[in-house]
C-alpha cells in the first residue's frame, strides 16, 4: 500500500479510503490511486471488490479500422447498435481505433484500464490474442465482436461467415457455374478463414476440385482487388467471381468495368456487404449482407448480461448473413 501511495503522490490513508470507500475522495485523486494500483499490480481482494462496485457507467469500444478501408462503415453501424442498446441502460460509449495494429490495440487497452470503464467491446487484430491475459486488467468484462480471438476465452458476437459464402457458391451453382474465382483479404483472422471455408465446402459438396489457382489472397485493398480480379480473368477464364470483402469488391468491379466485361453474360459477380454503391453499379450488384447494426445490439446485450452475471459461462452468438440478389448473377 505504501508503494501505491508513493506512486500516486498521496497518503496511505487516502489509498485505504479509495480501496475501502470509507471516505469521500476527489475523482482525480481516486483515478491516480487506481492507476497506481494497476501499474504496480496491487490487487488485494478488498481492492478488487471496490473496483467492481465503483460504476462509471462507461463502456469502451475498440475497433480495427484503417484509413483506406471501407470497413469503417461496417464498424460504425456496429457502434450505433451498441450505443443504442447501452443508452437504454444509462451507459456511455468511448470509441478508440487500433488501426489493425496489435501494438496499438495493446496501448488502447492499457488506456482503458486507467479510465475506470465498466466493460469493453472489441474486434481483435491479428491471429493471437494470448497477450490479453496480461494486458486486460481483469476488473471489467470483455465481449469480442466480428472476429473470434485466438488464445483468449470470452463472450463472442460474430457473423456466420461460413454461411454467407457457402450460400453464395450454392447460388452460383444453381445458375450453372462451376469455375468460380475467389478473392479474399489476408487469412489468419476468423472472418477471412471462415469465408474461405464456406467457399471450399460447397465446391466439395458438388465434387468440384478446389483449385488454388482460382483462389486469390492479398491485402484487403482496392488495388489488390483490382489486380487479383485481373489475374483471374486473364489466366483462369472463370465464369463467376466471389469477392469476400467490400473494399476488394470495389476494386474488382473497377477492373471489370474498365475491361468492359459484360455482367452477368460473361461473368457473374457476388460481392460482400450491402452499401449504397452496390445498388448503382451496372448492373446492380448481388451481395452478401452482414447484420452490422444487429451485431452491435447483440454485443451490447451480451456485455450488459455479463456485467450483471459475471460468473456465467462464456457464450458465442452467431448472426446470419443475407443474400441480396440483384442483376449481377
Amino acid at each position: 500500500m505504501k508503494d501505491v501511495a508513493e506512486k500516486a503522490g498521496v497518503s496511505t490513508a487516502t489509498v485505504s479510503h479509495v480501496i475501502n470507500q470509507t471516505r469521500f475522495v476527489a475523482e482525480e485523486t481516486k483515478v491516480k490511486v487506481i492507476q497506481a494500483m494497476k501499474e504496480l499490480d496491487y490487487r488485494p481482494n478488498s481492492a478488487a471488490r471496490s473496483l467492481r462496485s465503483s460504476k462509471s457507467k462507461t463502456i469502451g469500444l475498440l475497433i480495427p479500422v484503417m484509413g483506406s478501408d471501407t470497413s469503417n462503415f461496417f464498424f460504425m453501424s456496429i457502434a450505433q447498435g451498441i450505443e443504442n442498446k447501452l443508452k437504454e441502460h444509462g451507459y456511455n460509449l468511448i470509441l478508440s481505433n487500433s488501426n489493425e495494429q496489435p501494438e496499438n490495440e495493446e496501448e488502447q487497452i492499457k488506456a482503458y484500464n486507467a479510465q475506470l470503464i465498466d466493460g469493453l467491446i472489441m474486434a481483435p487484430t491479428g491471429t493471437d490474442q494470448s497477450y490479453l491475459e496480461n494486458t486486460l486488467s481483469g476488473t471489467y468484462p470483455v465481449v469480442f465482436i466480428d472476429r473470434k480471438p485466438q488464445g483468449y476465452d470470452g463472450d463472442c458476437v460474430l457473423v456466420d461467415n461460413f454461411q454467407g459464402t457457402n450460400e453464395a457458391v450454392k447460388l452460383l451453382f444453381q445458375k450453372g457455374h462451376k469455375k468460380i474465382g475467389y478473392v479474399s483479404g489476408a487469412l489468419g483472422i476468423s472472418t477471412s478463414d471462415e469465408r474461405l471455408s464456406g467457399y471450399k465446402r460447397e465446391l466439395e459438396e458438388h465434387n468440384i476440385p478446389v483449385l488454388s489457382s482460382l483462389i486469390k489472397i492479398g491485402d484487403a485493398s482496392f488495388d489488390t482487388g483490382y489486380k487479383l480480379t485481373k489475374e483471374l480473368m486473364e489466366k483462369e477464364k472463370i465464369t463467376a467471381l466471389l469477392v469476400a470483402n467490400n473494399v476488394m469488391t470495389m476494386g474488382a468491379m473497377a477492373y471489370l468495368q474498365e475491361s468492359q466485361t459484360k455482367i452477368p453474360e460473361e461473368l457473374a459477380v457476388i460481392g460482400y456487404d450491402d452499401y449504397d454503391w452496390a445498388k448503382i453499379t451496372t448492373p446492380p450488384l448481388t451481395v452478401i449482407k452482414q447484420p452490422a447494426f444487429e451485431l452491435g445490439v447483440t454485443a451490447g446485450e451480451a456485455l450488459l448480461e455479463r456485467i450483471n452475471n459475471p460468473e456465467k459461462i462464456f457464450e458465442e452468438y452467431r448472426l446470419s448473413t443475407e443474400m441480396v440478389i440483384r442483376k449481377s448473377i
